[in-house]
């Protein structure tokens, strides 16, 4: 079953799942496919043509997927060729150009532009007012707070791009700014307002401008001497190891 609200267009091509919802002014272009359950809120619009469509009389829209269980708010615009997974939500106002895929339950904030031809991994999480540059590629569990860019113009303007990668469990902090060719490694802390210009290694916490090496890590603690870091081992909201732990889940996920 479907439930749209007033003035929704949705291509015949268009392949709707069970208990889908649809909002008001919402347009679902040609070769979509939505995944059971997911809502579509007002004045979306999911799977915006590439430029071609505009100008080449030969364009052939490509496939987007919208997995299960979704939640896309107002004003968010889904271009073609982008494959998300299930159990993925978004704030309002939020961008998705070409060619980006998305793993399952990830979250973007609002405000968010993601600019394609990149990867995010599963259980991320981007707050409002992130931007990702084309060519990223970002790993599970991977958090990037407000105001972070992700640059990928190494002599602008040309036309050479070289995306950021940020790995598994790393943490980018509110205003950080990640130059081309960056590799943010697993478990990394990059503080408020870093400029990264360089690889930073595991486990390392980085801040100021240029980014520098301050510690470990595992060295961070909270004011009553328990340790900070790694993340997983004290926060659990959202994740697969919600009331189980991080360890244990690891050893079941190893037996999998």
């Amino acid at each position: 079953m479907k439930f749209t609200g007033r003035n929704v267009f949705v291509d015949p091509t268009a392949t709707i799942g069970k208990d889908v919802r649809i909002g008001d002014n919402t347009t679902i272009y040609p070769n979509v496919q939505i995944g059971d359950r997911t809502v579509i809120a007002n004045d979306c619009v999911i799977g915006e043509p590439l430029s071609d469509y505009y100008t080449n009389s030969s364009y052939s829209q490509p496939k987007t997927i919208i997995g299960s269980d979704c939640l896309i708010r107002s004003h968010t615009v889904i271009y073609s060729s982008t494959t998300i997974g299930s159990h993925f939500s978004c704030g309002h106002r939020v961008t998705i150009r070409e060619s980006a895929s998305f793993g399952n339950h990830c979250r973007i904030g609002t405000m968010s532009d993601i600019q394609g031809d990149c990867s995010v991994g599963s259980y991320v999480w981007l707050h409002s007012n992130v931007h990702i540059g084309q060519q990223s590629r970002i790993g599970d569990f991977v958090f990037i707070y407000p105001f972070v860019v992700l640059t990928n113009d190494p002599y602008p303007p040309s036309s050479e791009l070289i995306g950021v990668e940020i790995e598994a469990f790393a943490q980018i902090s509110t205003g950080a700014r990640l130059m081309p060719g960056i590799t943010v490694h697993e478990h990394a802390l990059v503080g408020a307002n870093a400029l990264v210009t360089k690889d930073v290694t595991s486990f390392s916490c980085v801040v100021g401008n240029p980014a520098r090496h301050v510690k470990d890590v595992r060295e961070i603690k909270f004011k009553d001497g328990a340790t900070a870091y790694p993340w997983p081992l004290r926060f659990e909201r959202g994740m697969p190891w919600e009331g189980i732990g991080f360890e244990r889940w690891k050893l079941q996920r190893q037996d999998q």
